[in-house]
């Protein structure tokens, strides 16, 4: 069975291609053109290296972003938006517009506290 009939939802399926915990915001900053590993490093200060590689190697695997390693000494490597990962421009989009709304809102502060 390929991995596409495997999923229940089409929710599923999107969260299985963008669901790490970095992927997400990677495929955000990329939203804006290209970057190298330091850079995009450079915007997500709390990923390890180990984690940040192995988030863009499954974007890579999946077909969401690029890699273009340049024969140079130290090696240079880019990460673009492939056409499949530009296709989740408005899903980014509406991520941010509600994580705005939310972080704006009043209602941030847990003010039931049944816990």
């Amino acid at each position: 069975m390929d991995k596409k009939g495997s999923f229940s939802c089409p929710v599923e399926a999107t969260i299985s291609l963008i669901g790490g915990k970095y992927k997400a915001i990677i495929l955000w900053h990329l939203l804006h053109g290209t970057m190298r590993y330091s850079e995009l490093h450079r915007k997500m200060p709390h990923a390890t290296d180990k984690m940040l590689a192995q988030q863009l190697r499954e974007l890579e695997k999946d077909g969401l972003i690029a890699r273009t390693v340049y024969p140079v000494v130290p090696p240079k490597t880019e990460y673009n938006l492939t056409e499949f990962g530009q296709s989740l421009a408005p899903i980014l989009d509406a991520m941010c517009n509600w994580g705005n709304e939310y972080l704006q809102s009043s209602s941030c502060s847990n003010t039931n506290s049944s816990f």
